[in-house]
C-alpha cells in the first residue's frame, strides 16, 4: 500500500503522541492537523505540515487517509467521532468502558452512511489490555481476570476533573491496592470489589475564588470516574502541580488466573504489564498502529465500526505477512 496519510484532531499531548509515532513509520505520514484553537498558535513539531481549523474539516477530506481524534472521552469523543466518522476513516481511543457499546453504535450508523471504517477505544486499557483478557480469557475458561491500573496519570481522569467549573488545571493518578495485587499474582483468586482493587489521588489547582469544597464533591461524586473508588483530593498551587506532577506516567497489569486439569489442580497466572514513561505517546502510538489498520480495511471495502478485537493483528504491523512470518511467528 502507499502511505498512509494520517490527519490529526486535537493538537495536545495525545496529538503529539500520534505525531511522533508517524515519524518512527515510514509507512505512515502526517498530512494534517485540525484544531478548535486559532491554527496561527499552534506549531507542529513536523516541518510543513499544514494546520487547519476543525470547523474546515469537511474541506481537506480528500488530503487525508485516517483521522486520528485526541479528544477527551468526557465531552468531546461522544460527539467528534460520530460526527467525523461519516467524513473520514477515523481512530479514537474512547476510555469511559461503560459507555463504550453505546459509543460504538452511535459510531457504527454514520461510518456506514458514510461508506467509512471507524475504530473506537484503540490504546492500552481499552485497546490492548482488552486484547490481553480476550487471548487469557478464551485459554483459560475457568478463572479470574484482574485488571490493575498505574501508578499513573491517568489523562481522561485528569481531563474530566478540569472540565468541572472552578478547576483551573489538575492531575489524576490511579494507585493499585498492593493487597490486592499481591493476593492476584499469588493465585488465590481473590474477590475484590472495584474500590478495594485501587486508589485514586487527585491533585487540583482551583481557579481563584472557586468553591473548592463543590469542587470536591463534584469530583468524588462523580459516575464513570471516581464514585466508585476512594478518592482524595488535594488542592495545590499551578507552580506545584507544574513542579510535583509535570510527568504523565502510567501503566498495569491484566492478569488471568485460571485452573486446568480433572479436578482444576494445576494453576495457571497469565499477565501482561505495562509500565508506560509517557502516557499520551504509548496511547499515541497504539492509535498510529490503529489507523494503518483501518486504512487497510477500508481498502478492502469494509465499512461501520469496529474495535481491535475485529482487527486482524497482522493489520497492524508495516510488515507483510511473509516477514512477520519469519520473524515473529
Amino acid at each position: 500500500m502507499a502511505k498512509t496519510r494520517i490527519g490529526i484532531y486535537g493538537y495536545g499531548n495525545l496529538g503529539r503522541g500520534v505525531e511522533l509515532a508517524c515519524r518512527q513509520n515510514e509507512d505512515l505520514e502526517l498530512a494534517a492537523l485540525f484544531t478548535r484553537r486559532d491554527p496561527a498558535s499552534v506549531q507542529p513539531l513536523t516541518a510543513g505540515v499544514p494546520v487547519y481549523a476543525a470547523d474546515d474539516l469537511a474541506a481537506h477530506t480528500g488530503d487525508v487517509d485516517v483521522l486520528v481524534l485526541c479528544g477527551g472521552s468526557a465531552r468531546d469523543l461522544p460527539e467528534q467521532t460520530p460526527a467525523c466518522a461519516s467524513l473520514f476513516n477515523v481512530v479514537d481511543s474512547f476510555d469511559t468502558h461503560a459507555n463504550i457499546p453505546a459509543h460504538f453504535a452511535d459510531v457504527d450508523v454514520e461510518a456506514k452512511a458514510g461508506g467509512k471504517v471507524a475504530l473506537i477505544s484503540g490504546g492500552w486499557d481499552p485497546g490492548m489490555f482488552s486484547l490481553a483478557r480476550l487471548y487469557a480469557t478464551s485459554i483459560l475458561p475457568e478463572g479470574h481476570d484482574y485488571t490493575f491500573w498505574g501508578r499513573g496519570v491517568s489523562q481522561g481522569h485528569s481531563d474530566a476533573i478540569r472540565r468541572i467549573e472552578g478547576v483551573a488545571d489538575a492531575r489524576q493518578y490511579t494507585v493499585p491496592v498492593p493487597a490486592a495485587l499481591e493476593a492476584v499474582r499469588a493465585g488465590e483468586n481473590p474477590e475484590l470489589t472495584t474500590r478495594q482493587k485501587h486508589t485514586r489521588e487527585c491533585f487540583v489547582v482551583a481557579e481563584e475564588g472557586a468553591d473548592t469544597a463543590a469542587i470536591e464533591r463534584a469530583i468524588v461524586e462523580m459516575p464513570n470516574y471516581f464514585s466508585d473508588y476512594d478518592t482524595t483530593v488535594t488542592f495545590v498551587s499551578q507552580e506545584e502541580l507544574d513542579r510535583d506532577h509535570a510527568g504523565i506516567p502510567h501503566g498495569g497489569s491484566v492478569i488471568r488466573s485460571g485452573l486446568t486439569g480433572q479436578d482444576g489442580e494445576n494453576g495457571h497466572v497469565v499477565e501482561y504489564s505495562l509500565k508506560l514513561d509517557s502516557n499520551p505517546e504509548f496511547t499515541g502510538s497504539v492509535l498510529a498502529a490503529c489507523a494503518r489498520a483501518v486504512h487497510r480495511l477500508s481498502a478492502e471495502g469494509q465499512t461501520g465500526c469496529k474495535t481491535l478485537f475485529d482487527v486482524p493483528p497482522a493489520y497492524l504491523s508495516p510488515l507483510s505477512a511473509e516477514e512477520l512470518r519469519a520473524s515473529m511467528l
